[in-house]
């Protein structure tokens, strides 16, 4: 089974579109022109992804060097969202944690081969999950950070190291950044079922290719998140990877 593009598909989307936008005028949420907006992207960025997989699909070292791309692309996301674009690196080192591993593993054992045609996605999967945890932890850490700034200058005055100190605040909130990828490995199979397995089975496998396929990516992000809250969680501790007004008022 397949979805091709044509008439079906765009009548789907505008009637898809008009019940978003209509829900968001009949609650008044006001946020017609972000959905408008959102849903212009989707369409032209996923269309630029299509092109670019398919030109470099055949390629090994282009579709490593798109991998490259989109990981730079995710850690640059990441660094906007939490405000720390001045700490894009040890976000860039937080996330590699997580998705260096995972990727290496399933090339390892051999459970993907090592073709475009499938690191790409596996990879782009990883990669996605591991900059949403960075996101969560990031905006948790920052803003306890922010509203138990006296917490901080006490501890100071304990005798803490500012690292102890950033970490009595940090720590009991890293682990709220990993309760959507949690929940969401819970109900798989039972409240959802998704992308991976919708995936293989619209490409035409089999339901249970498509699900040894999730429990793969199910897996791999859990993994993934887990390492990049941990190292993220360092990073903010030592005060590399915190936004420039924390950085200041972080003193020693």
């Amino acid at each position: 089974m397949t979805i091709d593009p044509g008439w079906p598909v765009a009548l789907a989307l505008a009637v898809l579109l008009g019940i978003a936008l209509a829900a968001h005028r009949g609650s008044g949420y006001g946020l017609e022109r972000p959905v408008l907006v959102a849903a212009v992207r989707a369409i032209a960025q996923l269309g630029v992804a299509a092109l670019l997989i398919a030109a470099v699909v055949r390629s090994l070292a282009l579709s490593i060097a798109l991998v490259c791309v989109m990981f730079a692309m995710g850690v640059l996301t990441t660094t906007r969202r939490v405000e720390a674009q001045t700490a894009w690196a040890a976000a860039a080192v937080a996330m590699a944690a997580g998705v260096l591993p995972v990727v290496a593993v399933v090339l390892a054992t051999r459970t993907i081969p090592l073709q475009g045609i499938a690191v790409i996605p596996v990879a782009g999967i990883i990669v996605g999950n591991a900059m949403t945890a960075h996101t969560l932890v990031g905006r948790r850490a920052f803003a306890a950070l922010r509203e138990e700034h006296g917490q901080y200058e006490a501890c100071l005055s304990l005798g803490l190291l500012p690292s102890q100190a950033i970490h009595e605040i940090v720590h009991r909130r890293a682990p709220e950044a990993l309760l959507p990828g949690l929940d969401q490995v819970r109900t798989t199979g039972v409240v959802t079922l998704p992308g991976a397995f919708i995936g293989v089975m619209l490409g035409g496998g089999s339901p249970v290719q498509a699900a040894t396929a999730q429990v793969l990516v199910l897996f791999g992000i859990m993994a993934a998140q887990t390492v990049t809250v941990a190292v993220a969680e360092r990073l903010i501790a030592a005060r590399r990877l915190v936004p420039r007004d924390l950085r200041a008022a972080l003193r020693d």
